[in-house]
């Protein structure tokens, strides 16, 4: 049952825009000439409207305009990927609602006129209860903007942070089989057209003993790089709290003790932030960092002489040459950062030439990744048989994936828990939708004097009714812009909000270890603003309906009778 919800909110969004651009034709004509057309007139300018907006989309769809990722790339991921069979049936049954009331728009015109619009305008301003229910849908869509535009951002954050590290594309080694003769791969990765730069990587789990014969062991995650490299794929030169100011590439010297292995330290590993701010003491870290012993504990025992003697762990020995803060709090609390060529002697000692277990990937300014895929598993595939004399069996098991690829798992899951809590809050929501149907039903019952005053000097039901829809509508868009507003100040300075309650109430809403990131992602969505504004007019339209329904069916000789 909550999936088939998750299919129906996603139906909403992905296929809003296709709907909302049907009704506006016609909404818009009627609007324009105020006339209800025959019933041949009504069907043939329905069919031609639907006929030139299905042209227009399959135009946007063969020549790949802006509209295609929204419409076309909706439509095959809810048909062919993941729509069940009720998510197309209530897609199909929304759109012919839609068509049928696109037909009735023509058939029955929209009875709008002057009088409907001063009414409309006299209600707003002489009835304060009105802003009850403006200050009900404001608040409503502020709280759905917040949540939407927060979630989205740190999902993009976090896809970010993927690619920046990892590279658009990653070449995954098979399992106990590194890649030999890596230097010669990324030569020839680099010579097509459509690559930017390549850079190797060995990875592994370790200790770390940063006071030497203290008892300082931390369990780490240790990667070896070449830092130049690494630099050109991602901007890693930028995280290095040091260097990243300093002219030049990245390098592994040590100050004060040239000639020593150096290696990078996240700064999550050097020191925990403070308590209170959040933040790292940058210049503390670095004074105490710079140039100290540390000692890395592999998984890898090396091989004695003596087969009766006890294997020993093989250790990385080095001098901390940079601290590492990448924003990340995964990142920075975990990785530790060596030459690759001192971690390949630790992990793959019988080496006798270059290895690497992963080649990251960064392709040039507008080059699709997935397109791209092709192209380089043909490389690879090339390389591997000539350079390395692998069979089909290691080169089929080489993987060749985007960064993207790799995290979809947990990008799935932080898109189904923002599902969860919009959906959540959209029910909450909903409470608007009964607020102003209450209001409006109270100002028709003490209006029907006004009602049928108005129907006896010649208005149309169709008018009447239109006076109070129209004043839902009005309050729908007033309380949806103040909505977006307000969640627009509230996303975009959400950083000083937390920090002032903070520092007011003593309350930690944004921990870094928990959350992943330094700060929060603060950038508004237009998309889904656009969805909740939208559907809060929709909402307050609904909500006058039935009251607009019931004023239109005021009859003026009952409640004149007596006056």
């Amino acid at each position: 049952m909550f999936q088939r919800s998750l299919e129906i909110l996603q139906i909403v969004t992905g296929f809003w825009p296709i709907w909302a651009g049907l009704l506006a034709g016609p909404l818009a004509l009627q609007a324009i000439i105020n006339r209800a057309f025959i019933r041949f007139h009504a069907a043939v300018l329905t069919a031609c409207w639907w006929a030139l907006w299905i042209a227009s989309f399959l135009c946007a769809v063969l020549y790949g305009s802006i509209f295609s990722p929204v419409y076309y790339a909706r439509i095959v991921w809810f048909v062919t990927a993941h729509g069940s069979q009720v998510a197309v049936v209530i897609a199909v049954a929304i759109t012919l609602v839609v068509m049928l009331m696109t037909y009735l728009i023509m058939r029955r015109g929209m009875g709008v006129d002057i009088s409907v619009c001063f009414f409309c305008l006299r209600y707003l301003c002489k009835r304060r209860i009105v802003f009850l229910i403006v200050a009900a849908v404001a608040l409503s869509v502020c709280m759905l903007v917040v949540v939407a535009s927060l979630f989205t951002g740190f999902i993009e954050t976090y896809e970010r942070s993927a690619v920046e590290l990892l590279g658009d594309v990653v070449l995954l080694a098979p399992g106990g089989y590194p890649i030999p003769r890596y230097p010669q791969l990324i030569e020839h990765l680099e010579q097509a057209d459509f690559v930017e730069a390549a850079t190797a990587a060995i990875d592994g789990d370790g200790l770390l003993n940063l006071d030497i014969g203290r008892g300082n062991v931390r369990p780490v995650k240790i990667w070896g790089i070449d830092p130049v490299s690494r630099a050109r794929v991602s901007p890693f030169k930028t995280a290095l709290v040091r260097q990243k100011d300093l002219p030049g590439e990245p390098s592994w010297g040590v100050p004060e003790h040239p000639g020593e292995v150096g290696g990078y330290v996240g700064i999550g590993v050097m020191a925990d932030p403070n308590e209170t701010t959040d933040e790292y003491d940058t210049a503390a870290i670095l004074r105490d960092a710079i140039g100290s012993r540390a000692v890395i504990t592999t998984g890898t025992f090396a091989s004695t002489a003596d087969p009766q003697e006890t294997p020993r762990p093989k250790r990385v020995a080095f001098r901390i040459a940079d601290v590492v803060f990448a924003g990340v709090y995964e990142l920075d609390s975990t990785f530790v950062y060596v030459p690759i060529s001192a971690l390949q002697e630790a992990l793959y000692p019988d080496a006798n030439e270059p290895v690497a277990e992963t080649i990251s990937i960064r392709l040039k300014a507008g080059v699709d990744s997935q397109a791209a895929l092709t192209q380089l598993h043909a490389r690879w595939d090339a390389f591997a048989e000539q350079q390395l004399g692998w069979g089909p069996g290691l080169r089929g098991a080489t993987d060749i994936v985007t960064a993207l690829e790799m995290q979809r798992d947990y990008v799935a899951e932080f898109r189904k828990q923002m599902a969860v809590l919009l959906v959540v809050f959209g029910v909450i929501s909903f409470s608007a939708v009964v607020l102003v149907f209450c209001i409006f039903y109270m100002i028709v019952r003490l209006k029907q004097r006004d009602i049928a005053i108005i129907k006896s000097c010649g208005a149309a039901s169709v008018s009447v009714a239109w006076i109070f829809l129209g004043f839902g509508v009005t309050v729908g868009v007033t309380g949806a812009g103040l909505g977006t507003a307000l969640g627009y100040v509230i996303t975009r300075n959400i950083n000083a909000i937390e920090g002032w309650i903070r520092a007011v109430f003593g309350l930690k809403l944004w921990s870094g270890s928990v959350y992943m990131f330094s700060h929060i992602p603060n950038q508004m969505n237009w998309g889904w603003t656009v969805l909740f504004v939208g559907l809060a007019v929709g909402a307050a339209a609904l909500g006058a309906l039935l009251p607009a329904l019931l004023a239109a069916a005021t009859r003026p000789v009952e409640v004149l009778r007596y006056e």
